[in-house]
């Protein structure tokens, strides 16, 4: 990418990088790590480059599973999560470098 000249570095936060909520403690401090090391590194990267942080919003995974149950399914899967942001991703440069983004 630097070599290029161009491309952002996309890291993945969430909602609860960017609050917090019970039980949840050790993946919030997880995902407010992320949202500092992105913010750090959009104040490094060359011009040109961008990095931003990504809360992906609600996603049918395991873990929502795992701490929602069965109301995890009212949420889009990975596969149909990804046909939407796809093309959120692909519009992503140098404009959104150190934003801390949430995927429409």
């Amino acid at each position: 990418m630097i070599a290029r000249g161009s491309g952002v570095v996309v890291n993945f936060s969430s909602g609860w990088g960017r609050s917090t909520a019970p039980e949840v403690a050790p993946y919030c401090c997880t995902k407010w790590g992320v949202e500092g090391l992105t913010q750090s590194l959009a104040r490094e990267l060359p011009p040109g480059l961008a990095a931003v942080a990504l809360n992906p919003g609600i996603i049918d995974t395991d873990m929502l599973q795992s701490t929602f149950g069965e109301s995890s399914k009212n949420f889009p899967d990975p596969a149909t999560w990804a046909l939407k942001a796809v093309s959120f991703l692909e519009n992503l440069g140098p404009k959104d470098n150190g934003k801390a983004l949430t995927a429409p």
